[in-house]
């Protein structure tokens, strides 16, 4: 039987930095404010002509380059995301792939808002462990600023724009293989987090309408992220026998510090397994968590054989936990 494994990561943030204090000048609120609620100290800002695709293409060189398998041996990209450079067709996976030059192998994009990175590696490790595939490059990447309303301070706090990149290939040592992932969903709770216009809900209406942008209820979306998050991990643990102590990072979406402290400590994490990028990054949605993951790769701090746990929440609602080692050829 294959198994699949996590051999790189990469990612890419745009130079452009967005701080609590330039808000301020643009909405009603201050860098204590955010920082008291959010956790969030700044945010990186696309250019103008910097696609989400452009941005999938640089932390994917970075993961591709570090994993240690030829370009021509990739035979799928999967990209998450919410901002893609083109509504409905083409997909940003597609785009990406060409800006790559790995034409002629399947590529597609899927749509799980924060928990997008979680269910594609989800996706990626079925095509493995089914034999239909054997090295997948997989993206989260995120021009959220392209959909985000700046006069609405309840959302443009929070959101950053940036992308990470993973390679994903077959093993038969099962010491490598990602041992789990779980992955959910409840549209009963669509209202909470959405972009209400630009599909066929709304076909008449002007995609320069502010309902394009995000929109979320605050309140509610932080009551049951936390609920649902601390739900999700204890039951993967369960499930693979693992205990908290044995997790060497906690890699949680990075939507907001307190909802990391909260999930953080109901599951017992101490502040050296939590992984924090959120007063640097914001929230990117799809792209926070191999953004995260990254982060304590550039530093040192990821080592061969460590695990990983991922954990995620996001518009729809969807949600998904992982876990991970991290199993590079080198």
């Amino acid at each position: 039987m294959a198994y699949a494994a996590l051999r790189s990561i990469g990612a890419y943030a745009p130079q452009k930095i967005l701080t609590n204090e330039e808000l301020s000048k643009m909405v009603d609120t201050s860098d204590e404010w955010i920082t008291k609620r959010t956790g969030i100290k700044e945010r990186r800002i696309a250019k103008d002509d910097e696609t989400t695709s452009d941005l999938g293409v640089e932390a994917a060189k970075k993961a591709l380059d570090r994993s240690g398998i030829a370009y021509s041996d990739i035979d799928m990209v999967i990209c998450a995301t919410i901002s893609p450079d083109y509504f409905c067709m083409p997909s940003t996976a597609t785009i990406i792939a060409n800006k790559l030059g790995l034409n002629g192998i399947t590529a597609f994009d899927i749509s799980a808002a924060c928990t997008g990175f979680v269910y594609i590696l989800s996706i990626a490790k079925a095509f493995i462990e089914s034999g239909m595939k054997k090295n997948i490059l997989i993206v989260g990447a995120e021009k959220l600023s392209a959909i985000t309303d700046y006069t609405d301070r309840g959302t443009c706090i929070l959101f950053g724009d940036g992308a990470g990149a993973a390679v994903i290939s077959a093993t038969d040592d099962k010491s490598e293989a990602i041992i789990d992932v779980n992955t959910g969903a409840d549209g009963t709770y669509a209202d909470l987090l959405m972009s209400p216009n630009g599909g066929t809900g709304s076909p008449h209406d002007s995609l320069e309408s502010e309902k394009c942008f995000m929109q979320m209820k605050g309140n509610e979306t932080f009551k049951v992220a936390v609920r649902t998050l601390t739900k999700d991990v204890v039951e993967i643990l369960e499930a693979n026998n693992i205990q908290s102590a044995s997790i060497d990072h906690f890699v949680p979406h990075q939507a907001n510090y307190r909802i990391i402290k909260a999930v953080g400590d109901a599951l017992k994490m101490t502040k050296e397994q939590v992984v924090l990028t959120v007063a640097k990054y914001g929230n990117t949605s799809g792209a926070s968590i191999p953004m995260a993951i990254n982060e304590i790769y550039e530093s040192g701090e990821l080592k061969k054989g460590e695990l990983l746990l991922l954990d995620a929440f996001g518009g729809g609602l969807t949600w998904g936990s992982a876990l991970v080692p991290f199993s590079p050829l080198a």
